[in-house]
């Protein structure tokens, strides 16, 4: 038996609402990282201004939808909040220049932009010609959240490393498109479901990078490898040359340390009672040939 469009429509959107709350609570693990190192290293805050842009308009589109985009409002409601967080966190910990740049994204896009569109369809459209418009626009800025990450895979291309593309949010950004795809369908709402075709195709396209580039090793760093290992073999054979023992000739041209060891009073002291032994040697030879000259 099938169910019926509203039926599907109510499921989709209760997954969209749960797979879209794990979206946007993704990027916590980078927001933590951010707050302990006390720096915002390589991360850039577009993703974040876009996301936070895009949900204030889908909350303006499902308001005019007479009900049936409640599902809409509840999760874009819940984005703003948790975006408008990260937003913050990122200026905070942002170093001067990029603070700036911040700063005036937020205001020309989230603030003028936002309030430029709502007082153009407020005063210049009515009924349908409204929601189209909106819709038109909301399609138009879900592409750029939806390709925000592309310069983040720029990066990823440039520098052969995912450390700032977690596979996690990839995932995620992956099946929250295609449950809102099947909710628009449902929903039969075009302006709902396009935008999330192209959402489902980057993710995709995310996570293969993210397998690509994972495992990969530059040239450099192979060379650095490489490098270690025969540093660590010359290490082994210097071991192995000091424990091996001191041959015949090395002996007689070095003498053995010891020697260096004995103080020179010493010696002096050693030197004067050979010569003392020596004297009384003699002196006993001298008295044994008087003697026998005597007889």
């Amino acid at each position: 038996m099938a169910l019926p469009h509203d039926v599907w429509a109510f499921v989709f959107g209760i997954m969209g609402n749960i797979i879209s709350f794990v979206v946007f609570l993704a990027p916590v693990p980078t927001f933590v990282r951010i707050c302990k190192k006390k720096s915002t290293e390589g991360f850039q805050s577009l993703p974040y201004l876009s996301a936070l842009f895009s949900a204030l308009l889908w909350i303006y589109y499902a308001m005019q939808k007479d009900g049936s985009g409640f599902l809409l409002i509840t999760i874009n409601a819940v984005g703003c909040f948790i975006e408008t967080i990260y937003v913050v966190l990122f200026v905070t910990y942002a170093n001067k220049k990029t603070r700036i740049s911040t700063l005036k994204v937020l205001g020309l896009l989230n603030f003028l932009g936002f309030a430029a569109i709502v007082l153009v369809c407020e005063f210049l459209t009515k009924g349908s010609t409204r929601e189209k418009v909106l819709g038109g626009i909301c399609v138009g800025f879900s592409v750029i959240v939806f390709a925000a990450p592309l310069s983040i895979m720029r990066v990823v291309i440039r520098t052969r490393s995912v450390e700032f593309m977690p596979f996690s949010l990839s995932l995620f950004l992956t099946l929250s498109a295609v449950t809102w795809l099947f909710y628009g369908l449902a929903i039969k709402d075009f302006y709902v479901a396009l935008p999330n075709v192209l959402g489902a195709f980057l993710g995709a396209v995310q996570m293969i990078l993210y397998i690509i580039f994972k495992y990969y090793k530059t040239p450099v760093a192979e060379k650095t490898e490489k490098s270690k290992t025969v540093s660590d073999h010359s290490i082994d054979m210097t071991k192995l040359t000091t424990a091996m023992p001191t041959s015949v000739s090395d002996t007689a041209v070095h003498p053995p340390p010891a020697i260096h060891d004995v103080p020179e009073s010493q010696i002096q002291v050693t030197e004067v009672r050979n010569q003392n032994v020596t004297g009384l040697k003699d002196q006993n030879n001298k008295d044994h040939g008087t003697k026998t000259n005597f007889k």
